[in-house]
């Protein structure tokens, strides 16, 4: 082969290879770029949470606790019954976040295809009676409710504290007819705190939140009906990127540790 071809094909591959070697480098670098804006980017604007009435203590403290480690951030809440929330979620309420008090009402939302992904239940929690202070009626027992004369208030059955009732009530072979029917769980202790009922069936984390305004009393059947939390992303969350922290803080070990203060249990 003469001389100049030899030299021609030399430097037609010396020239192949540095063009696949910057191609590649650039590739690497355009990925490089891409990872590093990705984990660098920061949650910020406003997050926006539908949760059921009996995380609103925790979820309010998990709030500060957001916006204190990604400054810019708020966090904004709809506290209210599960099936209501529910609702308004498939209704086209603008929300980024939803906890539920039962996987049945979060069946709502996912059966629409309106969560983004699973939802992932993230605590347990578990009945109890909450009477006036000092329980003047010396109720022992979930059958004691149904003495003649006691004023007895109850969530709706629609939603999962009411449902849950139910269930407790039915595991011991009770029925009761309660003076009322609640919409959410805060509603239905806030007639015994008003002095308005003598007694009602709510969760452990609300009586313990109520303080000295009533007493709690534990009662065995409320074991077969515990119910579990679930919270989900929304599909159609206007701010995904800060949903998904709240969410990832939220089934964090520190904000495990918020919730099992409150008296949530462990999924």
């Amino acid at each position: 082969m003469p001389r100049s071809a030899h030299r021609t094909r030399r430097i037609l591959q010396v020239a192949g290879a540095s063009a696949a070697a910057l191609l590649i480098l650039s590739a690497c670098s355009s990925a490089t770029g891409s990872d590093k804006g990705s984990s660098s980017a920061k949650p910020s604007g406003t997050v926006t949470v539908f949760a059921a009435a009996s995380l609103e203590e925790s979820f309010k403290t998990l709030g500060k606790q957001f916006e204190k480690e990604h400054p810019g951030t708020k966090v904004t809440f709809n506290f209210g019954g599960s099936d209501t929330l529910a609702a308004s979620i498939t209704g086209g309420a603008p929300a980024d976040v939803f906890a539920a008090a039962s996987t049945k009402t979060m069946a709502i939302v996912t059966d629409k295809q309106d969560a983004a992904g699973r939802p992932a239940t993230f605590v347990r929690n578990q009945l109890e009676i909450a009477t006036l202070p000092g329980n003047p009626d010396r109720i022992s027992s979930l059958k004691d409710l149904t003495k003649p004369g006691l004023k007895v208030v109850l969530c709706d059955r629609t939603v999962p504290c009411g449902a849950a009732a139910q269930k407790a009530l039915d595991a011991g072979g009770l029925e009761l007819t309660p003076v009322s029917y609640e919409q959410d769980v805060k509603s239905a202790l806030t007639k015994v705190e008003l002095k308005e009922a003598d007694a009602a069936v709510v969760y452990k984390t609300d009586v313990r939140a109520a303080g000295d305004k009533v007493e709690g009393v534990d009662f065995p059947e409320s074991a077969e009906a515990l119910n579990d939390y679930p919270i989900a992303l929304l599909e159609n969350a206007p701010n995904p990127q800060a949903a998904k922290a709240f969410v990832a803080l939220v089934r964090s070990a520190e904000g495990q540790k918020v919730l099992s203060r409150a008296g949530f249990l462990k999924p």
